[in-house]
């Protein structure tokens, strides 16, 4: 049996890296005699960087003092180098993400993305060839317009006056300025696998945003102001960002990526898996184990779970799941490809119960999942 361990993290109790090497731990533990592989995902959210770095012999850079979520905040973040490529991996969750917050202070009429620009032209400073924008797991809903502000950009109110940062000011927008002095950018890919558009019922605030602690008052101050985004770089950029797939990603930042960095938006998932090397090491293999904290109807759609099982499917390997709560019934779950999912926590246990005892749930069940799926697989 060659099994290939490929977890994304297991958000607010442990990353990637950790869940794989603890589940490939147990698999070896168990079952001795069977070949294990891990191979760490991500999808441009929280661990992308690191994930990257750890596939191509890049390092972690270290930057200090950069902008947080709310203005006020200061976090420590990193980026990824990867020499061999001259390619930087820029996460936006290591400076405007959403676990930075906790739950009382989350707030998107004022969260930024400054801190996340600041990032990225600390980045440039390794003068990249490319530059990957990871657009996942942000407390924003900027449109980006604080990582813009950080390279120049201006964000004028009908005064004159600046905007201050925070996604409740954009619906006072009246204008664009481009920077005085434009800096000579890379080639810049946003990964990005949601393919809401800024706007509407399914757009970036309707969607995304009371995830991020917005409140039904703030949902429309919010879509105003995203809307208002939208009509001001249509024609001071003459861009049309409302309904571009992918735009909404990222509290609005897919469609400010576009605009402000002329990103390209491309899969994160597919990023990833590529760089890891994810198709190579599903040759010859029985099984996949992926997961992630909660396997979910969104779980379908562009997270790492699917993408993992898109490239499971293309190479003839079942795939299993493992999650902190299992919420997709199992007749969604067959009939999008996945041969089984098991829950670390069951549905009474609170969600910082399951947190705190994340690594031992893990044990526990990936010792479920050798007993009722993959021992029978061989014995059938």
């Amino acid at each position: 049996m060659k099994i290939v361990v490929a977890l994304d993290a297991f958000k607010g109790s442990m990353t990637a890296q950790r869940a794989c090497a603890a589940t490939a731990a147990v698999l070896c533990r168990e079952r001795p005699a069977w070949s294990v592989v891990s191979c760490p995902m991500a999808d441009g959210g929280e661990g992308t960087a690191a994930a990257m770095a750890a596939a191509a012999g890049g390092e972690l850079v270290p930057t200090s003092e950069v902008c947080g979520p709310l203005p006020e905040m200061r976090v420590d973040a990193v980026y990824a180098w990867l020499p061999a490529q001259r390619l930087a991996v820029v996460e936006m969750a290591q400076a405007s993400g959403l676990p930075l917050l906790p739950v009382e202070k989350r707030n998107p009429l004022r969260t930024t993305t400054l801190g996340t620009g600041q990032l990225l032209r600390s980045a440039l400073a390794r003068n990249p060839a490319r530059l990957l924008l990871g657009l996942g797991g942000s407390a924003t809903v900027d449109g980006g317009m604080g990582a813009a502000r950080a390279f120049g950009w201006r964000f004028l109110d009908s005064s004159g006056a600046d905007l201050p940062l925070g996604g409740g000011a954009l619906e006072r927008l009246a204008r664009i300025l481009p920077p005085e002095s434009p800096e000579s950018l890379p080639r810049v890919e946003a990964l990005c696998d949601v393919q809401n558009p800024l706007c509407g019922p399914n757009g970036a605030v309707a969607v995304f945003a009371p995830q991020k602690g917005a409140t039904p008052e703030m949902l429309v101050r919010l879509e105003a102001g995203l809307q208002r985004l939208a009509e001001v770089v249509r024609r001071d950029l003459g861009l049309e960002v409302a309904t571009m797939p992918g735009a909404g990603a990222a509290g609005g930042f897919g469609a400010g990526a576009v605009a402000f960095f002329r990103a390209r938006l491309v899969s994160g998932v597919r990023t990833v898996a590529t760089a890891c090397g994810l198709h190579r090491l599903l040759r010859g293999a029985d099984w996949v184990i992926t997961g992630e904290g909660c396997f979910d109807e969104q779980s379908l759609h562009g997270k790492v779970v699917s993408g993992v099982r898109d490239a499971a499917v293309a190479a003839g390997v079942k795939v299993a799941v493992l999650a902190g709560r299992v919420r997709l019934p199992e007749d969604s779950r067959l009939a999008a490809g996945f041969d089984a999912a098991v829950a670390l926590a069951p549905a009474a246990v609170s969600e910082e119960t399951a947190a705190a005892e994340a690594g031992r749930r893990l044990d526990l069940a990936v010792c479920r999942l050798i007993e009722q799926t993959l021992d029978p697989a061989i014995r059938h």
